[in-house]
């Protein structure tokens, strides 16, 4: 991807900010201006008090030197701050808009790519993308100004040694453009390293009592120091060629400076130029150059911006398993008859599901069973629509579920997964995660349930008591989120193994707490919680089971 083309795909969201860009290039506008009236001051100091030594003729350009400096610090700092606040609104808004899409993305996208790395995406190349957008664009726009008001300065003072000054420009822009390509390679190796080191660090200090219990540690410090020898060769050898680019256009600089000063010199001595005039254009040499390098600079930092932007690329061009309809089916009341009509489905070239029929009654306790692999999450994750399936269709109350809003689909049917998932906060905001507006009487009568209420209250601040990762045994926390599902209070109920850890007592205790009113599909492979379902629906066999499950 170039600069121009990633450029462009960012470009339209600092929408809304950019009149702030606008303010933020007229401050660097007058900013310049204030810097070229104190060096001509300056000059007109140096010509009239120092060489004359006239503390008279010193008072006057002494005040408006030091009035200039002061406008121009007030002017700088404005513009400075309000350029940071407008980049950080743009980081703020990019992150936004690429979270609320891998949000959409399916299952299997967050199996492709290392957890770590995604967070590395949405933080450090979110934030280069910014210097390639904003803080490069209002640079760049600073630089030219100050390029092309410096350089009529110093064109107004002595066209001559203006013209020997600019023999440097080409210079500077030729070595920016060699040094580009090493150091644009070396940025993305960086970035990649940077989420491959964030990937380790987030696996194996979450799987820490394993590592300590496999004597795996010392592993784990190699595949991190794997990691950090690859980061490390990128970031040194990225950080090497910026400072030889560094040192070249000083040593550039340098040359044009005393070549400058050599011709000013030989001027003085033959009376074509006052020492006022000179130091006043060396003065101006001296604010010249750094745009001129800072020119090739950001030439640098778009180029390293690219790597970022084709890994969140990458993020971006991934599409959502499914959509919207463009006129969705309003369900006034959805009452949980849940129908799959010859559903096909396949996942990675391998059939998971085949012609699978199954039709749930409103209020109907279904079990789904059968080996591992065999597609009983699949069923759940079709219901959910996390996928279409490939032939086939899926109703809820008649409606196939592509004529149904998505969001609108998973308000009617909650999920209790396999796995435990706590989040950050108490036991409340746990228990209302999924219905936010819940009274203190629905949620305690969730925990109720779910049998939850007495373990709850027992604790030092009850229902507000901050969740560590000893504050709950392995029981606790699976009634925790079964009342968690339970206070949504949804028509259909999914129940995707959620005895999974629990002894067998506990297993039984957690199913019977399951309300009779929602549809429920309870996902297991545990026989002996066969009994409590209307009807088990094996998926090795090549109809439907029909079992009086309480007759078993």
């Amino acid at each position: 991807m170039t600069i121009r083309q990633a450029f462009a795909r960012f470009w339209p969201l600092t929408r809304g900010d950019r009149r702030w860009y606008v303010l933020v290039c007229c401050c660097v506008i007058a900013a310049a201006v204030c810097e070229t009236v104190a060096i001509l001051l300056f000059g007109n100091l140096t010509d009239h008090a120092l060489e004359q030594g006239s503390l008279a003729a010193f008072w006057s350009p002494a005040g408006a030197w030091l009035g200039v400096a002061v406008v121009g610090a007030i002017i700088g700092y404005f513009g400075n701050s309000l350029a940071f606040w407008s980049g950080e609104r743009f980081v703020r808004r990019l992150r936004a808009h690429v979270f609320g899409h891998v949000q959409e993305l399916p299952p299997d996208f967050f199996q492709r790519y290392r957890r770590g790395d995604l967070v590395e995406r949405l933080s450090g190349d979110v934030e280069a993308i910014e210097q390639l957008v904003v803080s490069s664009t209002i640079g760049l726009v600073s630089a030219m100004f100050r390029v092309v008001l410096f350089s009529a300065a110093a064109f107004w003072l002595r066209w001559d040694l203006a013209l020997l000054t600019f023999v440097l420009a080409p210079l500077l822009w030729l070595t920016a453009k060699v040094f580009s390509g090493p150091i644009r390679r070396f940025a993305r190796s960086e970035r990649v390293a940077d989420g491959a080191i964030t990937s380790v660090l987030e696996e194996s200090l979450g799987a820490i009592e394993l590592t300590q219990a496999y004597n795996r540690t010392p592993a784990e410090e190699q595949r991190l120091d794997r990691e950090a020898v690859a980061w490390m060769r990128a970031s040194v050898g990225g950080a090497r060629r910026s400072e030889l680019y560094e040192q070249v256009v000083e040593v550039l600089e340098t040359l044009c400076v005393l070549g400058v000063i050599g011709l000013g010199v030989w001027e003085i001595s033959h009376g074509r130029m006052t020492l006022g005039a000179l130091l006043s254009f060396a003065a101006f040499l001296g604010y010249l150059y750094p745009p001129l390098r800072s020119l090739g600079e950001l030439n640098l930092t778009a180029t390293a911006a690219t790597a970022a932007t084709e890994r969140l690329e990458e993020v971006l061009a991934a599409r959502a398993a499914v959509s919207d309809p463009e006129h969705p089916v309003e369900l006034a009341q959805v009452h949980g008859r849940v129908e799959f009509d010859r559903v096909s489905f396949r996942y990675r070239g391998a059939d998971v599901l085949t012609d699978f029929d199954l039709t749930v009654e409103p209020g109907e306790f279904v079990v789904l069973t059968g080996p591992s692999g065999i597609g009983k999450s699949t069923v759940a994750k079709l219901l959910l629509r996390f996928y279409d399936p490939a032939a086939g269709q899926i109703r809820l109350d008649g409606v196939p579920l592509p004529e149904l809003g998505v969001h609108r689909l998973r308000e009617s049917i909650t999920l209790l997964p396999q796995q435990t998932h706590i989040l950050p906060g108490t036991v409340r905001t746990n228990l209302t995660y999924g219905n936010p507006n819940a009274t203190e009487e629905e949620i305690v009568g969730a925990a109720q349930a779910a049998q939850a209420h007495s373990f709850i209250t027992s604790l030092p601040d009850g229902y507000d008591t901050r969740l560590t990762p000893t504050t709950l045994s392995g029981g606790q926390l699976k009634r925790l989120t079964l009342a968690r599902a339970l206070l949504r209070n949804t028509p259909v109920l999914l129940l995707d193994e959620p005895t999974t850890g629990l002894d067998l007592h506990t297993a039984h205790q957690l199913i019977q707490s399951l309300p009779t009113t929602p549809t429920k599909i309870l996902i297991t492979h545990d026989p002996t919680l066969l009994q409590y379902a209307d009807r088990v629906v094996d998926l090795t066999a090549p109809l439907e089971l029909l079992t009086a499950a309480r007759g078993l």
